[in-house]
């Protein structure tokens, strides 16, 4: 059994983040049609064709470690758009809606700079200064993303929310 470094905790996060991306870049165009608000349904979109470049630049970091671009299953992505599903489901056509929506976006965006974040360090300390590059890239577009859904919420989701739905 070869032995576990850091360097296959790096390999194994990123499989796992890999996993993670294109699960999400299946998940988005559902979510943008539940939306509600033009807003939410823009930011869907936008996240969407973040996501693709995402994908494009975990490939390079496979590339640059001389892998295979591919994926191992993320029970925590999983769990995470399992939530976002039912929150879809429960809140069909009701005010709180794109609230929920929008609080199941963020989830996704903490758990992605967390993983970015981490993979960042392991690449500093590996000293792969373009997987860095790449990595850090990603997490100034993820933590700028959660970012720009909290302006969301605060100008109209949350308020929305609070509204009775029309009978």
């Amino acid at each position: 059994m070869a032995d576990k470094t850091l360097e296959t905790l790096f390999h194994d996060t990123l499989k796992d983040i890999y996993y993670a991306e294109r699960k999400i870049l299946k998940s988005l165009p559902k979510m943008q049609r539940a939306a509600q608000a033009p807003e939410l349904k823009a930011a869907f979109e936008k996240h969407r064709e973040e996501t693709e470049g995402q994908i494009e630049r975990l490939q390079q970091v496979f590339e640059l470690i001389g892998k295979p671009a591919r994926g191992k299953t993320c029970d925590a992505i999983e769990g995470i758009l399992a939530e976002g599903e039912e929150i879809m489901d429960e809140y069909k056509g009701k005010a709180a809606l794109d609230a929920g929506l929008l609080a199941a976006a963020q989830a996704v965006e903490h758990y992605e700079i967390t993983r970015y974040g981490t993979l960042k360090r392991w690449a500093q300390v590996l000293g792969m200064d373009e997987a860095v590059r790449l990595l850090d890239e990603t997490l100034q577009q993820e933590s700028q993303t959660d970012e720009d859904l909290t302006a969301l919420a605060d100008a109209a989701v949350n308020e929305e929310a609070l509204r009775p739905a029309a009978e």
